[in-house]
């Protein structure tokens, strides 16, 4: 099946602070727009920012995978390594906190990807990773 865009709306209390985090930061193009919404081209999936308050969890559940405590719900993209290391450079020029530094996890097996975890300016959770096979995306 051919891969289609996603469309995702998320929650912000700053549409501001979105719109400079989506796209300055991450370098997404704004689309349209309103009072309270923002669309973004989220790396060609349709990310829609609705200013709604504050509604994501202080604290997020989390999940322990490999190790480390994966914040639980959280979204993002499949890159290609050579994208993910360009992503991951241009996070830490902005200073981004990280939630899990930019790793390399299931090394030699697998699954083996790099990743990388920090949150948004309204707390939403994002993961961004690539595959050492990108074959291996739905292995078992």
């Amino acid at each position: 099946m051919p891969l289609q865009p996603f469309h995702l709306a998320i929650p912000v209390d700053d549409l501001l602070a979105a719109e400079r985090f989506y796209g300055d930061v991450l370098g997404c193009n704004a689309g349209r727009r309103a009072e309270h919404w923002i669309d973004f081209n989220f790396y060609g999936h349709q990310l829609v920012c609705h200013q709604a308050g504050s509604v994501v969890a202080a604290t997020p559940p989390v999940n322990l995978v490999d190790g480390e405590h994966v914040p639980v719900p959280h979204f993002g993209v499949v890159l290609t390594w050579g994208d993910w290391e360009e992503l991951a450079q241009r996070l830490r020029d902005h200073e981004t906190k990280f939630i899990i530094q930019p790793t390399v996890r299931f090394v030699g097996q697998v699954g083996e990807q790099a990743t990388l975890f920090f949150a948004d300016p309204a707390g939403n959770m994002l993961e961004f990773k690539a595959f050492r096979d990108a074959t291996q995306l739905f292995a078992t």
